[in-house]
């Protein structure tokens, strides 16, 4: 499988807000290692580590440019001086509040657990056009095998054209900004609750901001991991 990056939201690796994902899932994207994975009360840590095991793939983290092979004549050197380029002209965006909510999935009567804002500003949405449009020349062009494996019948109309003109089904109206804590699951709101218990165990800060980005490699459908972070430059400014 070709080398693929990704550009996601990624808190510091000092944060108490990335010792919180990265135990929840049980992998460290900084330092591509597995790190001891605390488990819910009243769940086995084998049944979490399967719970978690699709996101533990990605570690953790927020999708603002979705998996992509590099476009020709785009090596990782020039991949990631585009990505401080593009990081210098941005400015941080505040998210405000953040809960854990289920997510449904496609799977009946299962949801997926993750850190969402509670009331996402309009700033995201534009910080998440202007990654997807810029992002987009870097790109080489979806595989039918790949175009596939997103099962574009279930998609609407509009997810469709989506998925072709920027690679990922889920962008502009379709973004939802979420930080990914477990697989689809069962009685995911009751399972959240005991996140959220541990988050405030953990002391995570009560607010969620994007200061900076996070570019992503996976090498033959491993894990990814992070190999560089741009701080967004500018005044941050809280909503």
């Amino acid at each position: 499988m070709a080398t693929r990056y990704a550009i996601y939201y990624v808190p510091s690796a000092d944060s108490a807000l990335w010792r919180f994902g990265s135990e929840v899932l049980g992998y460290d994207a900084f330092t591509g290692q597995d790190v001891p994975q605390w488990h819910p009360p009243g769940i086995a840590a084998a049944d979490w580590h399967a719970m978690t095991a699709d996101p533990r793939l990605y570690g953790f983290h927020a999708t603002l440019k979705a998996p992509f092979r590099a476009a020709e004549g785009w090596g990782e050197a020039a991949l990631a001086s585009d990505f401080l380029a593009f990081a210098k002209g941005h400015r941080p965006v505040d998210l405000g509040a953040w809960v854990i909510q289920p997510i449904p999935s496609s799977r009946s009567g299962r949801a997926f657990l993750a850190i969402v804002p509670a009331e996402p500003p309009a700033e995201l949405a534009a910080l998440e056009g202007s990654i997807v449009s810029h992002f987009d020349r870097l790109r080489a062009p979806l595989t039918p095998a790949e175009i596939a494996r997103r099962n574009p019948e279930r998609l609407s109309e509009r997810q469709r054209t989506y998925l072709h003109a920027h690679g990922y089904p889920y962008v502009r109206e379709e973004f939802r900004f979420h930080m990914t804590l477990s697989g689809a699951i069962e009685n995911a709101a009751a399972i959240g609750e005991r996140l959220d218990r541990r988050a405030k165990e953990l002391e995570v800060a009560p607010r969620l901001h994007i200061d900076r980005l996070g570019l992503f490699r996976q090498d033959d459908g491993g894990r990814f991991r992070v190999i560089d972070v741009a701080l967004l430059q500018g005044v941050f400014q809280k909503s």
